[in-house]
């Protein structure tokens, strides 16, 4: 809705991870730089932690990009909400393997082989396990043990672990030793700082061909990392919303007065939808002023909406009374 009222290629806060916007970060570019200091090392795990929303998905995507494919054979694993018995499975089918109705046995026999394979074509082969928080020590032992496939000079599979911050509870446990002496590098992965989260906006609303409409103003950029924490998926959820706003009202600048009637907004949604149900005991209450001031500013933005409509209308209406339109009309009419 709002892409062709300012002008933008494409919508600059997506909230699906796009390395066309990476932005580099200092956090970004540390993170980035063990991921490519595992691969020069050909061996061992790399874990990269973050909270949720930080970017780590993005990373995977952006590091995926830079892959030489004549040298790397990458598989990726997202859905790690799995039991150590589907592992080897999801394993499989992330190399674009037979899995199904194998056994264990089988499904390690069709692993090394294509491991083996790769290197006697002079590839490697990387997994990257996303969502690694979800992963049972069972599971992650699992993996582990796909790393004892080696020649005589090399492993022949390379692991990257990203997860959130509670993962590295998992690998400090009694039963992760082994595992833990197999970890090559790892990093946390951290929120922006408030330079950083206005240069990220900045970075992706010139990505999406951005000519200064709308203008953010100090104050905007203000409010929103006072509200994201620097977190880029929060930054990027607040964004959209703010410009979704200003397509209703007609803004093409804004200040931490829009950007906090934005956030006000967003957590009363969130109040409308955890309220007690009929003929519950709890109930939610506003102070009358605050109610007023909600209905107020809701019959406003409704009334600058029905305006939107309105021109649509008008519009639609001459654009069917084009002559050209008119005479095939016609010709509908008559057949």
């Amino acid at each position: 809705m709002y892409r062709s009222f300012y002008g933008f290629r494409v919508k600059p806060f997506k909230l699906k991870p796009d390395p066309d916007f990476y932005f580099g970060s200092k956090g970004h570019k540390r993170a980035m730089a063990y991921l490519e200091y595992g691969l020069s090392q050909g061996e061992g795990f790399i874990v990269i932690t973050g909270e949720v929303g930080a970017g780590k998905s993005t990373l995977v995507r952006n590091l995926f990009r830079k892959l030489d494919t004549k040298e790397i054979v990458a598989a990726h694993i997202a859905n790690t909400d799995l039991d150590s018995g589907d592992t080897l499975r999801m394993v499989a089918a992330a190399f674009g393997l037979p899995f199904e109705s194998l056994s264990k046995a089988s499904l390690l026999i069709s692993i090394e082989q294509f491991l083996r394979g790769c290197d006697q074509k002079g590839k490697r082969a990387l997994l990257v396990v996303d969502e690694a928080q979800n992963l049972s020590p069972r599971t992650v032992e699992e993996l582990r043990m796909l790393s004892n496939f080696q020649t005589e000079e090399r492993p022949l599979l390379q692991t990257f672990l990203l997860g959130q911050p509670e993962f590295r509870k998992t690998l400090l446990g009694a039963d992760m030793q082994q595992l833990r002496q197999r970890v090559t590098a790892t990093y946390h992965l951290g929120p922006m700082d408030s330079s950083e989260t206005r240069a990220y906006i900045e970075h992706r609303l010139r990505t999406a061909d951005w000519q200064g409409d709308p203008e953010f103003h100090d104050s905007a950029f203000a409010a929103i990392y006072d509200n994201s924490g620097g977190i880029p998926r929060k930054i990027n959820a607040l964004c959209d919303r703010l410009l979704l706003m200003g397509y209703l009202e007609k803004l093409h600048a804004f200040s931490d007065e829009e950007v906090n009637e934005v956030i006000c907004d967003i957590q009363q949604e969130f109040e409308v939808a955890i309220a007690p149900a009929a003929g519950s005991q709890e109930s939610v209450t506003l102070e009358p002023e605050t109610s007023l001031r909600n209905l107020e500013s809701m019959n406003s933005r409704v009334a600058r909406l029905e305006e939107s409509v309105i021109s649509l209308l008008e519009l639609l209406k001459e654009v069917l009374s084009l002559p050209g339109l008119n005479k095939d009309s016609s010709k509908d009419r008559g057949q």
